[in-house]
């Protein structure tokens, strides 16, 4: 059921979606804009949202018609805009958020630990590994997500722009394989229609 390699696998991509070093620089900006934010709160929320995606996804995705493979398609092309992204510096997806008073769920819980990078994920990730590991994969990045909220003044004095660049761009060009990784197993996976 519990598969290493597996979770291995799943952690280092969601922790390459959710790229929460990568955001460190706009919750820096965030707390300079005295936006306040709890780390807790905004880790559980994000966390929340995961596990809830992952279990109704699905479901949610027959109700249109869609099957689980064609989603995972489509999430493995996705995942690799986000690593051509993080290669090329660009920003398809991301928009700055309107930034409120209260920032722990709103943009910090969703949509930057949650958005809809990481929730495509999850449910093509859903389609090639199991649950159980998915799971595993999940907590392993709220703990990391939690420690790196908490960090955030000590991160602000050790990392440099340059170091959180080239964390980018590593990321980025993990996420390309990956995602053809999971297109080459979804698509090994489609059924044919009735």
């Amino acid at each position: 059921m519990f598969t290493f390699a597996d979770i291995l696998t799943i952690t280092f991509t969601l922790f390459a979606v959710i790229d929460v070093i990568g955001a460190v620089p706009l919750i820096i900006s965030m707390k300079t804009r005295q936006v306040e934010f709890q780390p807790a709160i905004s880790t559980l929320f994000a966390g929340g949202l995961m596990v809830m995606f992952l279990f109704i996804g699905e479901k949610i995705l027959h109700l249109m018609g869609v099957d689980v493979q064609s989603f995972a398609v489509a999430g493995s092309i996705v995942i690799f805009i986000l690593g051509i992204e993080l290669v090329l510096g660009i920003n398809l997806f991301r928009t700055d958020p309107d930034l409120g008073k209260s920032g722990s769920i709103v943009p910090l819980g969703f949509p930057i630990l949650a958005g809809s990078g990481t929730l495509t994920t999850i449910m093509s990730l859903s389609s090639v590994y199991t649950i159980p590991n998915i799971l595993i994969g999940i907590l392993i990045n709220l703990v990391v997500i939690y420690g790196v909220l908490r960090s955030v003044n000590f991160l602000e004095s050790k990392i440099g722009k340059s170091t959180l660049g080239a964390m980018k761009k590593f990321f980025g060009v993990i996420l390309i394989a990956i995602a053809v990784k999971i297109f080459v197993a979804a698509i090994y996976q489609f059924k044919p229609p009735h």
